[in-house]
């Protein structure tokens, strides 16, 4: 159940530097030589530390060197919503608060939405002083000797230690907090981890163009949600979530939770209820409306008052977030906004590649067509054309290229596509 916590409320801004806004995610080697001094620093990110032994799993930085990581170009991944009203379109972006290192990068059409949207609005900004400051304050004593005692102690300990997180780390935290960091690193053994978190690497992106960020909601408020209504119901959380820990269950859901997240599978995620086996409790099932069904109405409200003011809005939250009657869609649609699905299939996503950077400008030629002193020719292309900017091939080789292997050719007098009519003010678009 601990895996509700993951994706519908973020919180591991506790553990996440908010110094990781100076990340550079569009430059690999720039990364990996600056996030040990931005992510890791302090004890925000002091688990990472424990991963030098050999049987911790690696850290976020040191995952980045596998074979195959790359950070260039971005994939579209996650379920993304136009909303539209009054003239202006916003965008609902269903997140996961954990990711890989190749997820860093956001593809093609979040970035598009992003680029084009004047502010970006997350559950929590991490980055934000009174929100780490919040998140990070000590519990009372007293409360966490009653509620970390005896054998549930002993429990949290050793997973904490199967985890390498040096002694102490979280011991002075809310108790349910000390647990719901644990959720947040069982990933780390299939490169899932928190410091990629999909709505940490849309900040990074958001800064690095001097955009805006609003928070929906404060630090406090999330707490309280968590936190649950006793104390008696804060110790059955936790035991609930030592023993997913223990038995490897929360793991497995994290993973199939990120498959889904990551196919865009907006109609498997849906049936989340059916799948998750983490609603067999009353315990569960009030936890789960605490952190989807009282929250989301709010969540909206902010989203609302942001566009009514003149802006267009990329609101990124954790996807549960966007499922249900009760889920965002739904309540925009409610309020008055056209609500048209862009992300939400497996079936028709495709996984398309950010363009290629464009080649430098080619050196300037001397009259005649010969190259100026200095610049070299290759063999076999004396005289050709200069290459055209985009790719660095010539523009007649270009004009001449076959098709990428599997993909069609255009059918011969295809007629223009009639243009879909709007949908009604008012409805989700299908």
């Amino acid at each position: 159940m601990r895996i509700l916590r993951i994706l519908a409320a973020r919180m591991r801004g506790i553990y996440i530097s908010a110094r990781m806004r100076a990340v550079d995610f569009s430059a690999p080697s720039r990364l990996v030589q600056r996030a040990p001094r931005q992510i890791l620093a302090g004890v925000c990110c002091v688990f990472t530390f424990g991963a030098a032994h050999a049987a911790c799993p690696p850290s976020a930085i040191a995952s980045l060197e596998k074979p195959g990581i790359g950070l260039r170009n971005g994939v579209d991944r996650g379920m993304l919503w136009r909303i539209e009203r009054d003239g202006r379109t916003s965008w609902l972006y269903g997140t996961l608060h954990v990711g890989r290192g190749d997820w860093v990068r956001p593809g093609p059409t979040i970035q598009k939405a992003l680029t084009q949207s004047d502010l970006l609005a997350l559950e929590l900004d991490s980055r934000d002083e009174a929100t780490a400051r919040t998140m990070a304050q000590p519990a009372d004593p007293a409360l966490v000797a009653r509620v970390l005692s005896g054998e549930r102690a002993r429990r949290l300990e050793r997973q904490n230690a199967e985890a390498c997180v040096p002694p102490g780390t979280t011991s002075k935290l809310q108790p349910i907090l000390q647990v719901t960091a644990l959720a947040g690193l069982a990933g780390r053994a299939d490169g899932l981890y928190p410091e990629f978190g999909v709505d940490e690497t849309l900040a990074v992106s958001a800064r690095n163009s001097s955009k805006p960020i609003v928070a929906l909601e404060n630090a406090a408020d999330q707490l309280r949600v968590l936190t649950g209504e006793s104390e008696d119901e804060e110790g059955q959380q936790i035991d609930a979530a030592l023993d997913e820990l223990e038995s490897g269950k929360l793991r497995g859901q994290l993973k199939e939770l990120a498959d889904v997240w990551a196919r865009s599978d907006a109609a498997r995620l849906a049936r989340y209820a059916d799948w998750c086996d983490c609603l067999n409790t009353p315990a569960e099932q009030r936890l789960l409306k605490r952190l989807l069904d009282d929250r989301n109405p709010g969540l909206a409200d902010g989203i609302e008052r942001l566009h009514a003011s003149g802006k267009g809005v990329f609101a990124a939250v954790g996807a549960l977030h966007m499922i249900g009657p009760q889920g965002l869609p739904t309540l925009m649609a409610s309020r008055g906004f056209t609500v048209t699905p862009v992300l939400t299939s497996a079936q028709e996503q495709t996984a398309v590649p950010m363009p290629a950077l464009a080649a430098p400008s080619p050196a300037p030629r001397a009259r005649g067509g010969k190259a100026v002193k200095g610049q070299r020719v290759q063999k076999g292309q004396k005289g050709a054309p200069a290459a055209a900017a985009k790719g660095g091939r010539p523009a007649a080789a270009a004009k001449a290229a076959p098709a990428a292997k599997g993909a069609k050719a255009p059918a011969k007098s295809a007629g223009k596509a009639p243009a879909k009519a709007p949908a009604a003010k008012g409805k989700v678009s299908r």
